[in-house]
């Protein structure tokens, strides 16, 4: 399974980004859980928001109200959609998708850059 993202970029705060995560190999809607995470320079990896196969979905308390995450099944993709960006937001961002522990997979990244 490859998992391609796209989407990224700079953009000025308060501005709006959707993220893009294609599956190629599977079918994305299959998979029990698909998330976003982001990694900060000099932090750990995080997890931005997360939706289960049953539609149920998870995001950090300080993340809620500006992250959307969805599927998209005519793309075959999820989306990450952000609303008023911050420069704290400027991360690398990953999607995921998990099967199991041995089908657990992520995309190779996309940069978000936030100028204040």
């Amino acid at each position: 399974v490859q998992l391609v993202e796209s989407g990224g970029g700079l953009v000025q705060a308060g501005g709006s980004l959707t993220l893009s995560c294609a599956a190629v190999g599977a079918r994305i809607g299959s998979a029990a859980v698909v998330s976003w995470y982001r990694q900060a320079p000099g932090k750990q990896r995080e997890l931005v928001a997360s939706v289960t196969q049953g539609g149920r979905t998870n995001s950090a308390d300080s993340m809620k109200g500006r992250f959307a995450i969805s599927r998209d099944a005519a793309q075959n993709a999820m989306l990450l959609q952000i609303d008023s960006l911050k420069p704290e937001d400027t991360a690398v961002y990953y999607c995921n998708t998990f099967w199991s522990d041995e089908h657990n997979f992520w995309g190779q990244g996309t940069q978000v850059t936030v100028s204040s």
